[in-house]
């Protein structure tokens, strides 16, 4: 072995499985839908409890929104999955000639020479499992075993959701009006900034754009809402 690949091991994260990326929108999401959506009621000037109430309400709503939408897109994702791999496991088990020919095909497509592509076809095709899974990556781009769990992701999805959602809503159990506004626009301003720098870290990019990033479409989406509670409030509130 190489002396210089010793003690090397690259880490990559699983990225299909879906948890990841249940947390990271679920987080973001939850700070930018209410926020807007509180900063939106307090623009129309009601009382404090009103805009408690609004943002309780876009907490628990959104959270279980969120977590339902993670559930059902995932659960119909392996299913779709499933439905594949039973389809390639029976023409296996049927036509194997056919799928090697299949396999050493792939495999001259990505260069390889023609004994080669045939070789590696052949080692394999002498395993069902190991040739359902090379079937399904390279035809159907799918891992079987990265498939995710809806559940899990319905489940980090909920709470993240709720713990972007509760940031704003902080000031607003304590105290009203102009203050609570001020407080919930700077709590929210720093989590946004703290979200995108997390999200530059994860993905490798830069941390100072994420950050700047996730902050201006909080402060788009909160100032636009804000702006219409102030326009469209009406006196009844």
């Amino acid at each position: 072995m190489d002396n210089s690949l010793m003690g090397h091991e690259e880490e990559h994260r699983d990225v299909a499985a879906g948890t990841q990326r249940a947390a990271i929108f679920g987080i973001s999401d939850g700070l930018v839908t209410n926020v807007s959506l509180i900063l939106g009621f307090a623009g129309a000037n009601p009382s404090a409890s009103l805009v408690r109430l609004a943002g309780i309400a876009g907490l628990v709503a959104g959270a279980f929104s969120m977590a339902s939408g993670e559930y059902l897109s995932m659960q119909a994702q392996r299913e779709l999955f499933d439905r594949e791999l039973t389809i390639e496991r029976k023409a296996l088990a049927e036509n194997p000639e056919i799928e090697r020919k299949e396999l050493i095909s792939i495999y001259k497509s990505k260069g390889l020479d023609e004994k080669l592509a045939m070789d590696l076809a052949d080692a394999m095709m002498r395993n069902p499992e190991m040739a359902l899974e090379t079937h399904a990556r390279e035809e159907l781009g799918i891992d079987p075993g990265s498939t995710g769990s809806p559940w899990a992701a319905s489940w980090i999805s909920f709470l993240l959701f709720s713990v972007g959602a509760f940031i704003p809503l902080i000031p607003w159990l304590f105290t009203g009006g102009t203050t609570a506004i001020i407080i919930s626009i700077v709590l929210s301003g720093i989590a946004a900034l703290g979200v995108g720098a997390l999200l530059g870290r994860y993905t490798g990019r830069s941390k100072t754009v994420s950050a700047l990033r996730q902050l201006g479409v909080a402060t788009l989406a909160a100032g636009v809402t804000f702006g219409i509670g102030r326009l469209v409030g009406v006196s009844t509130l």
